[in-house]
Order: C-alpha cells, then sequence, then structure tokens
C-alpha cells in the first residue's frame, strides 16, 4: 500500500473553552493539490499548525510520509515547505540573499545555496531582480519570491495558506499556473484559500471544515453535483424588490441579495421563468438580466456549511483571526 503524503487522524485541540478541532482526520495522496477550506474560525489554521509541527494536539497523530510530526519532527520537517499567508521575507535583503537565507535555515549543503536559489529566481521569474532590495518588489513579486524561499530545501509538501489573498488578477492567474507547474513536477500541495474559484481550478480532492469538523471531503465535481434538485437562478429587477416578495413565487427554496442581484435557489420546476416573469408583471417591474446558472463549488459550499452568501462574502472580505483557530 502506498504511503500518503499526508494522513491526520482524529485531531483534537481545545484553546481555553474554545474547540478549535472536533476529530478532524483526512487522507492527502502524493502528488495530489488537496484545498481545505472553510470560513474563518473553522479550524484551518489550526489544523495547518498541527500538520507542520507548530503546534501540539491535544489528541490525534499526523503523519508526514510516514514520519510522525510529534515523535519524528525533524524528518517530518525535512519534506515539507510552509508558506504562510504573511509575507515571512525579508524587504531589506535581496531577494537572492533572502533564498540564500532560507536556505542555510533549512540546512541546505553551502556550496548548493546559490545554485539553487538561481535556479528558484529564474523559475519564478525574477532573476532579472535577484540583487534588488525586496523592499520595492510588487505584492505578486514577494508571494512568489516567498513561495521560492518555501521551495530552497527541495520539499516533497507544499503547504500554501491563502496563496493569491491580495493579488492583482494577473498575478494570481500566473500564480495558480506556477502550482500547477510545481505540482506536475511532483510536488504535493495543500492550500487553504477563500476563493473558491480557485479551489475548483486547482484542486483534485476537497475537505470541507467548519466548527472543528470535517464536513465534507470530495472532488471539486463530486461536491458540485451534491447541490441536486435545486436550481441556482440569477436575476435583476428595474425596481428595488424584497427578498420576502420573491420566496412567496412557487418552487422558490431560497433568496439571497448579492450586490444589485438577486440569488435564488429554486427547485425543480419546468416553468419558474415564468412564474417569475408573472411576478414580474404582476407588480409591473421589468427583468434587466436573469441567468440560469449550474450548481458552483460556491453553492455546495453554502449548503453544506450553512452560511449564506453573504457571510461568505463578509468572511473573503475580513482579515484573518489572530487566534490559532482560522
Amino acid at each position: 500500500m502506498t504511503t500518503p503524503a499526508i494522513d491526520a487522524t482524529d485531531l483534537h485541540k481545545k484553546y481555553g473553552s474554545l474547540t478549535a478541532l472536533d476529530g478532524v482526520s483526512f487522507t492527502v495522496g502524493k502528488g495530489f493539490i488537496f484545498g481545505l477550506l472553510g470560513p474563518n474560525g473553522a479550524g484551518k489554521t489550526t489544523t495547518i499548525r498541527i500538520m507542520t509541527g507548530l503546534t501540539r494536539p491535544d489528541s490525534g497523530n499526523v503523519s508526514i510520509l510516514g514520519h510522525d510530526i510529534k515523535t519524528d519532527t525533524i524528518e517530518a520537517k525535512k519534506k515539507i515547505g510552509v508558506v504562510p499567508e504573511t509575507s515571512n521575507i525579508y524587504e531589506e535583503m535581496t531577494a537572492e540573499q533572502n533564498l540564500v537565507f532560507a536556505a542555510e535555515l533549512y540546512g541546505v549543503p553551502s556550496k548548493e545555496r546559490r545554485k539553487r536559489a538561481a535556479e528558484l529566481l529564474e523559475d519564478f521569474g525574477l532573476a532579472e531582480r535577484s540583487h534588488d532590495l525586496v523592499v520595492g518588489f510588487s505584492r505578486g513579486m514577494k508571494r512568489r519570491l516567498t513561495i521560492a524561499c518555501g521551495l530552497i530545501h527541495r520539499p516533497e509538501i507544499l503547504f500554501l495558506d491563502e496563496p493569491t489573498t491580495g493579488l492583482d488578477v494577473q498575478s494570481a492567474l500566473a500564480l495558480r499556473e506556477q502550482i500547477r507547474r510545481l505540482n506536475r513536477e511532483g510536488t504535493t500541495i495543500l492550500l487553504t484559500t477563500h476563493y473558491l474559484e480557485e479551489a475548483d481550478q486547482l484542486c483534485d480532492t476537497i475537505a470541507m471544515i467548519n466548527r472543528g469538523k470535517i464536513v465534507a471531503f470530495d472532488t471539486p465535481e463530486n461536491l458540485k453535483a451534491s447541490v441536486t434538485g435545486s436550481r441556482v437562478i440569477e436575476l435583476s429587477f428595474s425596481s428595488p424588490v424584497r427578498e420576502t416578495d420573491l420566496s412567496s413565487i412557487k418552487n422558490v427554496i431560497e433568496v439571497h441579495r448579492i450586490g444589485d442581484k438577486l440569488r435564488l435557489i429554486v427547485g425543480d420546476s419546468e416553468d419558474i421563468i415564468g412564474e417569475i416573469s408573472d411576478f414580474a408583471r404582476s407588480r409591473k417591474l421589468n427583468i434587466t438580466t436573469i441567468n440560469t446558472l449550474k450548481p458552483s463549488l460556491e453553492d455546495a459550499f453554502l449548503k453544506i456549511t450553512g452560511l449564506n452568501p453573504e457571510e461568505a462574502v463578509k468572511d473573503k472580505e475580513q482579515p484573518k483571526p489572530r487566534r490559532n483557530d482560522g
């Protein structure tokens, strides 16, 4: 039987009266991109801190390529690279100096440090800026350098915490492609992200965590397919409409406001568009936009976690909590 890259078994962790993890278990196979999704405070950060040896669980175990993170910590840590959400590079140093310093911390032999640094600078499109101070780098360049530092010792597993948060669209797209490239080259990747479309594009398998428990574990396609028996319709009207009024339409299950649009979760009705049109006519409204959407990973996430779209948007925008239960 092949040894998994990561094997987490029945993890429990409390901070005082707060239960951060309540029996978390999952396995990540070698060579996969695995997504750990959940709202703020769900337990993602605590899980990653335990898997990377920064926090000890109250009970349960984590194995990294067969090495117990508690009893065989040094060997386990040799196998992993960690890229936190907040940059841990030194802005008063050059890009090359940051990589060489990271190589020293990871125990890379001195004769190999500059060679590996040069390779990573080339791979991440930073070779021309290798001798420039990091303080002058863009946010996207700093993020790429942070990931390069986590790869300097050539880990088999890379932990990425919110890899594209705060990046512009072009930088985020470039970084996702680099994540795919690393995976094609054999690196197992575990990432957390608030961007569900990002998880859908990148991940082979996803675990959803909420209130310290794994509430779903499957492929993105299977999770999306779990939203059965309902459809999603997004529309807007020429004048304001209350959500409660739309709830009166036959076969409308839920109504949520998303900016200037209304999102309807509707049952299996062949004439739902006609029913919405009748509603609009009865109130002398014009339908300005209407779209029937396929269930998305976000729809699955909202259904499984019990969040509504407004809460999910707020969760993406607010800063990460300082305590270790995010």
